[in-house]
């Protein structure tokens, strides 16, 4: 399967939000932008975690959306100026985001964990194992949570190499 074969696809909104969602909805305007009653799945931890069908995660900073995370497989694919973030190659996709970058201007941030992110874009580089092999798994958050270092450190680390 191709990168983008047989999903949706979701418009990246620098700041805003992406695809159906944006940041700061509450619990219930998620939900219904995904046209449900409630989420697959919820749990705690450092913030509120829901999980949607079709491989959706999307965590909440004090009940508003602040987070959304993609399946590398399953998820929605989205584009960067043409180019599918979701299930490819990470070390593909990670010299994509320095070119980009480079090319418009992106201020660029690395984690603890070594995760590239595009600050002002609310990008962060995961990866996922999918068969034995690490697929791109792309993140969307807020851009204040990636400039603060509390925030920051605590994203989301589910998939990242050496996390549970």
């Amino acid at each position: 399967m191709s990168a983008s074969e047989g999903r949706e696809h979701w418009e990246l909104l620098p700041g805003a939000g992406l695809g159906p969602l944006r940041f700061g909805m509450s619990p219930a305007e998620v939900a219904d932008a995904f046209r449900v009653s409630e989420p697959q799945k919820r749990m705690g931890s450092p913030y509120e975690q829901e999980e949607f069908a079709d491989g959706v995660k999307v965590f909440y900073d004090e009940g508003k959306l602040a987070c959304i995370a993609l399946d590398a497989v399953t998820g929605p694919q989205v584009l960067l100026a043409g180019f599918a973030l979701a299930g490819r190659a990470p070390e593909q996709v990670h010299q994509f985001l320095l070119d980009y970058a480079a090319e418009h201007g992106n201020r660029l941030l690395y984690t603890l964990d070594g995760s590239l992110a595009l600050t002002d874009l609310g990008v962060l580089l995961r990866s996922q194992e999918v068969g034995g092999v690490r697929m791109s798994r792309p993140v969307f958050v807020k851009e204040d949570w990636l400039e603060s270092e509390y925030y920051r450190d605590r994203l989301p680390l589910e998939g990242v190499p050496g996390h549970r």
